[in-house]
């Protein structure tokens, strides 16, 4: 195959060649036609699959985030995952998913810290071979990211991550390493961050470990604008994104032909191209393999089974699952308008969305459910509901949107049956469009103060009924990227009193102005609720509270918090949260918190409350999922990926801001929960934690008594399920090395394995150990010989089985 990619090489000339490396636009790559090459597809799809093009016309599966995927500890679970990614891929003509996310939980104070999957190298190693495998296997390229030490957003652009060679083998490369290695993904994205002094993009890293080592003969892809100067064409960076402007193009074949660069870099570059194009079909004479069709029920029924799994339980006094219930409180901003996925570049548009409060309705139907508001989480606009507004072209529902060019004259118009948008390439004349009109007309179907807005960079105007309620012009802050503006741009709102069956004829007019993104603009408008009474709406939820028989409150985060684009400052939930759930717990103890967040969150008052539920960012099916957890109809499967903190000061490893221009990496080895243990500090809930509707006894853990160095060996953990109804428990492994002449952790994780067990029936957990979990970096992989003791259980934190094996 690779005589033939050569020979197709051998038929363009150097211009040819150079425009293939830079992409063709936004989001697919230059076809060339005279050697039946057609344009490669990609699109962002860690939560889901968007497509070319940001659009509620197009919806696309919202599955559960990175970190309730990582919750359920299966690798199973991931490849299907993958497998149903690629369907959906498929679907929406994408040939390159531009995931997953597996840099590592350095901090909980990372903003996308929901979409890479754990703290610990192994978990997300597993998990993440588990998903390109099964994105591979039906056809779609996987594109592990970012490579490498993305794992903040400050200053993402040009910080320089300062990290020992040690770390970055043992922990931050091991993920990639996997993914390559034994799922030999097709694509590997390069971060936009420099590592030890040279960017991602340049680095050589690029070539060692990546290529030369792992044997990558797959296509390094930039991300999107991290390819900065013709250095880059001379390491092993492959294709630039977004195109079709660049830094390389005819600067590059100017510097081939000066001799700077060797033709031969070039056309390694473009055989890799090739070679990705057969793998995805996207070449003449070659197939990509078939994607096993997933309809729209079956892909439901996936995102809520995979929401289940990841559910972590990590408190009940007995009140879970609920039986029998006349009246049920679900309370909450986050029960009505729940968080399914964090924001940024992996945000996907669903068809619908189950909110906790349609859940537990449906899960209790005999029940009188009622819902309190508690406390105002949203930061900016949200959404009008669509069934509420009528497009005054058509008539029907929705809003009628006008992109007009620098003299006023229409480029497009377009029937939206949404308040929120995002143009980012694809084919929406974006690059041509100075101003955007939009104009709807608004019948509520309550009545009440509101405050109407929009979210924008630029000056808008927005008119009610003719008169005009606000013309406000928002700037790129001197400290925001604009990146980060662009993801969460600023609103302004003004106070609007509606009254049910009254509409309001909205008219807005937007100047995209100097700050504008080229081919990239977000503007949403829509309301914020009335928070006038802040004291009066907790106490209206406490009244409904004390008045159930059990309660559902819903805590959680909004956009302005866990994102791409910026870190987050603290671990506080947002809003008066904590206030609310005090009220809420004195009102009736018999509650289930749940905490709707992708990343940790402080819970000062969690030891109040009947049980604790963890939900990260469930995907669409949320409401559902939690739904069957609650009534019993199915059992939390999740266990933390995650150490999660009582408090933000508790966190070994917290800092992700940048002194000078460098984060330093001064922690080594010690990450997540091995710095917790070195540190000898208590958290919340320790990695590996959760619990279940069962009870579980280890029994037994079968070693042999002695491996060689470099030699893999499985642990057979016996395990009994003790209680009185069928159960998931997750058996963890961890290695130590007391006297180790190097640093290790006090522990770390070898191996897991997920079991099922009737009530009465005893299981064995076999846990495969690779015989590098006994390895240290030190130029080279070295085997420290000797006596290693290996412990099993359920968490980090609790081990009752012990053994030893004598690595020779």
């Amino acid at each position: 195959m690779a005589g033939t990619f050569a020979d197709l090489v051998d038929r363009l000339d150097l211009e040819r060649k150079v425009e293939l490396l830079t992409g063709q636009d936004f989001w697919s790559t230059v076809p060339i036609e005279s050697i039946g090459l057609r344009g490669v597809v990609l699109s962002d799809g860690p939560v889901g699959v968007r497509g070319p093009r940001w659009d509620e016309r197009e919806p696309s599966l919202n599955l559960p985030s990175a970190t309730a995927l990582a919750a359920a500890w299966d690798r199973e679970l991931a490849h299907a995952w993958g497998a149903v990614a690629a369907a959906e891929a498929r679907r929406k003509g994408v040939d390159v998913v531009l995931g997953p996310t597996i840099n590592l939980h350095r901090s909980p104070l990372g903003g996308r810290h929901f979409e890479a999957f754990s703290e610990d190298p192994v978990l997300t190693a597993d998990l993440a071979a588990a998903v390109v495998t099964g994105l591979q296997d039906n056809g779609v390229a996987a594109t592990p990211k970012h490579y490498v030490a993305n794992d903040f957003e400050t200053d993402r652009f040009t910080v320089d991550v300062r990290v020992d060679d040690r770390a970055l083998r043992e922990l931050y490369l091991l993920a990639f390493e996997k993914a390559v290695v034994e799922s030999r993904a097709w694509a590997v994205m390069s971060a936009y961050n420099s590592i030890n002094g040279t960017t991602a993009t340049e680095h050589d890293l690029l070539t060692a470990p990546l290529n030369e080592e792992w044997g990558f003969d797959g296509v390094v892809v930039s991300d999107w604008t991290a390819v900065r100067s013709l250095d880059s064409a001379r390491a092993a960076q492959d294709l630039v994104m977004p195109g079709p402007s660049g830094p390389w193009g005819q600067r590059l074949v100017d510097a081939v032909r000066a001799g700077e660069v060797p033709e031969a870099a070039v056309d390694r570059k473009v055989e890799r191209i090739l070679r990705l194009a057969a793998r995805v079909g996207a070449l003449d004479g070659h197939e990509a393999p078939a994607a096993e069709p997933v309809g729209p029920e079956r892909a439901r029924e996936f995102v809520r089974s995979a929401a289940v799994a990841g559910t972590v339980l990590v408190r009940n006094t007995g009140l879970l699952p609920l039986g029998p219930v006349r009246r049920i409180a679900v309370i909450g901003h986050g029960a009505t308008q729940a968080r399914t996925q964090g924001g940024g570049s992996a945000t996907v548009v669903p068809d619908r969305v189950v909110s906790p409060l349609e859940g537990v309705r449906a899960a209790f139907p005999d029940a009188r459910v009622d819902h309190a508001l508690g406390a105002v989480v949203q930061q900016g606009v949200g959404a009008i509901p669509v069934a509420e507004l009528t497009n005054p072209v058509t008539g029907e529902p929705g809003v009628h949107l006008s992109l007009l060019d620098e003299a006023g004259a229409e480029i497009r118009a377009e029937e939206r049956f949404a308040t929120e948008y995002v143009w980012l390439g694809g084919d929406s004349a974006i690059d041509r469009t100075a101003r955007l009109r939009a104009s709807t007309t608004w019948t509520p179907t309550t009545s009440g103060v509101v405050h109407l807005g929009f979210a924008a960079v630029g000056r808008t105007a927005l008119r009610v009924d003719g008169a005009v309620l606000l013309d406000e012009r928002a700037e790129v802050a001197a400290d925001q990227q604009l990146g980060a503006a662009f993801l969460a741009p600023p609103s302004a709102t003004a106070p609007v009193e509606l009254v049910a069956g009254e509409p309001l004829r909205i008219e807005i007019e937007h100047d995209r102005g100097p700050d504008a993104l080229p081919g990239v603009l977000t503007f949403a408008f829509g309301t914020a609720p009335a928070d006038d009474d802040p004291e009066g709406l907790i106490a209206e939820a406490a009244e409904l509270a004390a008045e159930a028989d059990a309660v559902v409150l819903v805590v959680g985060t909004h956009s302005r918090v866990e994102s791409e684009g910026f870190d987050r400052t603290d671990l506080r939930l947002p809003g008066r949260q904590d206030e609310l759930a005090r009220a809420v717990l004195a009102a009736n103890p018999r509650t289930v918190a749940v905490v709707n967040s992708g990343a940790p969150v402080e819970l000062p008052w969690r030891d109040e409350a009947a049980a604790v539920l963890l939900s990260w960012f469930g995907g669409q099916e949320f409401g559902n999922a939690l739904g069957d957890v609650l009534s019993g109809a199915a059992e939390p499967g999740g266990r933390l990926p995650t150490t999660w903190p009582a408090a933000a000061a508790d966190v070994p490893v917290l800092s992700v801001t940048p002194e000078d221009g460098v984060v330093r990496y001064d922690e080594g080895i010690h990450l997540g929960y091995r710095a917790w243990l070195r540190a000898g500090a208590e958290p919340a809930y320790p990695f590996g934690f959760g619990l279940g509707y069962t009870t579980w006894e280890l029994t037994g853990c079968e070693l042999p008594g002695e491996v060689a160095a470099g030699d893999g060996l499985t642990a057979r953990v016996a395990l009994r399920n003790t209680g009185e109804r069928t159960g998931k428990q997750v058996v963890q492994v961890y290695a130590a090395r007391p006297g180790s002449a190097v640093d290790r952790p006090v522990r770390w994780l070898v191996g897991f394995a997920a079991v099922t067990a009737a009530p009465g029936e005893e299981v064995t957990a076999e846990v495969a150990i690779p015989g590098r979990a006994f390895a240290h970096w030190d130029a080279g992989w070295r085997w420290e010989r000797g006596e290693y003791v290996l412990s099993a259980g359920t968490s980090v934190l609790d081990l009752p089985l012990t053994a030893t094996v004598q690595v020779r």
